[in-house]
């Protein structure tokens, strides 16, 4: 117990503030033993509701201890106009996208979100065979089905089955969607 009450002091007395976010965040860190090992432990207090995505990256960094010191009040300041940069920059780019696409006349709509319109519905079904073509296919498929049973019926008096499913031969007579599993 006496541990406990120990650690609750040791949160509220031994800590150094490090600095603050432009939202209000403090963050503090403070040097402890465990098993014999100082380590240094880094937190923040939340002002106001605690949201951890409201964090700048710079921070969420140390906390996490991918850096050693803290960010400086000018680097978050020149991140943030970065930022501000890459966001104009995207804004630009969406621009220059839209004026290309009316002058190219382009049927597909562009939804407000940035979402382009559906697939083209006209391209995907011209990979599939048309009823005549399919009925070709079935035939052919038919065809050298019945011509592996001819030739399987003799062999099965003579070999018995294999243990296995897989299909067996040089593959100069194979056709796609023609093998079937033994049965």
């Amino acid at each position: 117990m006496s541990k406990l009450l120990a650690r609750i002091a040791g949160y509220l007395s031994n800590r150094t503030l490090v600095g603050v976010d432009k939202v209000g965040n403090r963050y503090f860190t403070r040097t402890e033993e465990i098993d014999g090992i100082m380590k240094e432990k880094r937190w923040v207090v939340f002002k106001g509701e605690e949201d951890p995505t409201s964090l700048p990256v710079e921070w969420i960094c140390w906390l996490n201890g991918q850096r050693k010191r803290a960010p400086t009040p000018e680097e978050l300041i020149e991140m943030e106009a970065r930022r501000e940069l890459v966001k104009q920059n995207v804004a630009l780019l969406k621009q220059e996208e839209e004026e290309r696409r009316a002058r190219e006349g382009s049927s597909r709509k562009s939804t407000s979100a940035g979402k382009t319109g559906g697939p083209d519905l006209k391209s995907f079904i011209r990979q599939f065979p048309t009823a005549s073509e399919g009925n070709k296919l079935e035939e052919e498929s038919d065809a050298v089905d019945r011509a592996r049973e001819g030739e399987a019926g003799g062999k099965k008096a003579k070999e018995p089955l294999s243990e296995h499913s897989e299909p067996t031969g040089s593959g100069s007579t194979f056709k796609p969607g023609t093998w079937q599993p033994p049965t």
